[in-house]
């Protein structure tokens, strides 16, 4: 439910950006200004997560940051400047990543408990929650002004909270059973990780980025090939990035399967090259259907990519790892819409589109790569 909620809000979020942009009366670039406070927000306390998830655990830590996303998702529709709106992203992005890495830890260990590899239906439920967000949206964004509909979300949010929250608070995950009568242990403080550790940690959080990549440019610019490159109609070009997250979130309902029968290296590395395949015909399609078909298969291949990442890391390296994996990949995301742009400027937007290929096929010879990595 919690990763639910973080797709849900985050996508309600988006949806109304333009009119966001209308109330502030920011230009394009002052705009952008102001986005990247999602992103720094998010990126600053991410490192920070990891720390307070040692010290009182991912589950409190989760339920903390599911009440400030949704209060500071209310935020932005208050706002009357790029300014102002800038510094009030800045708390939202910083809610945002802190969800993010105590979710995945929350789960990393959960994942240990039941020992099945379920990590990639935890981030279903964020896909899933993604498109009833974008879908809400997209019916009542006629109806109902942003501050309204973003405070509708807030409420939303804070009752999925309530709900979910105290089956969190009353359950501590268990790593090793204890002995009778023996003293209940402390928190324990920071594991030391040897440098090869560090190296396998960065290693899967490279991997993340490059998944990380895809996502973001083709949720900004998918769209935009479509319409401007292939002459589709606005509504079909808008239907490539929703057919995208459909068979992402297809990919990810039925990950555990393919990793309980391929193991996590096999899952990369063909999760990698279908990615690659399926981009290379999106970007580089005659036709709006082969493009949607590319479209389709890269989100099928990018589906299981960025769990799996973040769960070796996890395993590897605790609430610690989540964060240095988490970071990277959401740095992927904050990376691919903007050289995205630049690539396009200086050659062609097919062309620019043809490094999410590229970099999924690197994500799947970086899988290959650490097929032996394991607990130091």
């Amino acid at each position: 439910m919690f990763f639910a909620l973080d797709g849900f809000l985050f996508a309600g979020w988006v949806v109304r950006i333009p009119a966001i942009k209308q109330q502030t009366g920011a230009s394009a670039s002052t705009l952008g200004l102001a986005l990247l406070g999602v992103s720094a927000g998010a990126v600053i306390t991410m490192m920070l997560t990891g720390r307070l998830c040692r010290r009182y655990g991912s589950h409190a830590v989760t339920v903390a940051c599911g009440v400030l996303l949704p209060l500071s998702i209310a935020l932005p529709a208050q706002t009357y400047s790029a300014l102002s709106l800038g510094l009030v992203l800045l708390v939202f992005g910083a809610a945002y990543g802190g969800m993010n890495v105590a979710m995945n830890s929350a789960a990393v260990d959960l994942v240990a408990q039941l020992r099945r590899p379920v990590m990639p239906s935890f981030h279903a439920a964020f896909s899933l929650g993604g498109m009833v967000g974008a879908g809400l949206g997209g019916l009542v964004a006629g109806g109902l002004s942003a501050s309204a509909h973003l405070f509708l979300l807030a409420g939303i949010g804070l009752l999925v909270t309530a709900f979910a929250g105290p089956a969190l608070l009353r359950h501590r995950p268990a790593r090793t059973a204890p002995e009778p009568h023996a003293p209940q242990p402390r928190p324990q403080p920071q594991r030391k990780l040897d440098p090869r550790a560090r190296r396998i940690v960065l290693l899967f959080g490279v991997i993340a980025l490059c998944t990380a990549y895809g996502e973001g440019a083709l949720a900004d610019w998918g769209a935009l090939h479509l319409e401007q490159d292939l002459d589709a109609h606005p509504g079909l070009a808008a239907a490539g990035y929703a057919l995208f997250a459909l068979t992402m979130t297809i990919g990810r309902l039925t990950g555990t399967m393919l990793l309980e029968r391929l193991g996590q290296t096999r899952t990369l590395v063909l999760g990698g090259a279908v990615a690659a395949a399926g981009m290379l015909l999106g970007s580089l399609a005659p036709t709006v259907w082969l493009a949607l078909a590319g479209f389709a298969v890269t989100g099928l291949g990018l589906a299981n990519i960025f769990p799996v990442a973040v769960g070796r890391a996890g395993e590897l390296a605790g609430p610690s790892g989540v964060a240095a994996a988490s970071t990277l990949g959401y740095g992927g995301m904050l990376l691919g819409p903007p050289a995205i742009g630049f690539l396009a400027d200086w050659f062609s937007l097919p062309v620019a589109l043809t490094t999410v290929a590229l970099l999924a096929a690197g994500a799947s010879v970086l899988g290959y790569g650490a097929r032996n990595a394991t607990h130091a």
